[in-house]
């Protein structure tokens, strides 16, 4: 099994990237091995609709799960119509995540836990 972490630089030993759209690195890491590869963000530096671009790059890697520090709504939505669970709340480094993940330590969450253009400095809370 497959599980996306969002990181800052493309190590498993990276810190978690708290932002899924402009997030450095996508770490798709496999669940058993920690095996992983990085495959670097080419939509950080998009004017706009980062995390929809983001979303279609986890899911076309083929990964059904998602660790990251927030989620805001355009991303949420193309992740939960992708079918991607959306794990947030991870801080520390990728592999912790995925330790604190089999453990059962980080929320799966059911809707965007920032508002838009977070990762751009719009660090206002969401509140559907």
């Amino acid at each position: 099994m497959k599980i996306c972490v969002t990181a800052t630089a493309a190590s498993i030993d990276a810190q978690i990237d708290p932002r899924f759209g402009r997030c450095a690195y996508f770490l798709f890491i496999d669940f058993e091995t920690l095996q992983f590869e990085a495959v670097p963000n080419i939509s950080i530096g998009a004017s706009s609709g980062a995390g929809i671009q983001a979303a279609q790059t986890v899911a076309n890697k083929g990964s059904h799960m998602l660790i990251t520090g927030n989620v805001g709504p355009k991303a949420y939505g193309a992740l939960s119509a992708a079918g991607i669970e959306v794990f947030v709340g991870a801080f520390g480094t990728a592999r912790e995540a995925v330790e604190k993940f089999k453990k059962g330590e980080l929320g799966k969450i059911s809707s965007p836990t920032v508002g838009g253009h977070f990762g751009l400095g719009g660090r206002r809370r969401w509140r559907p």
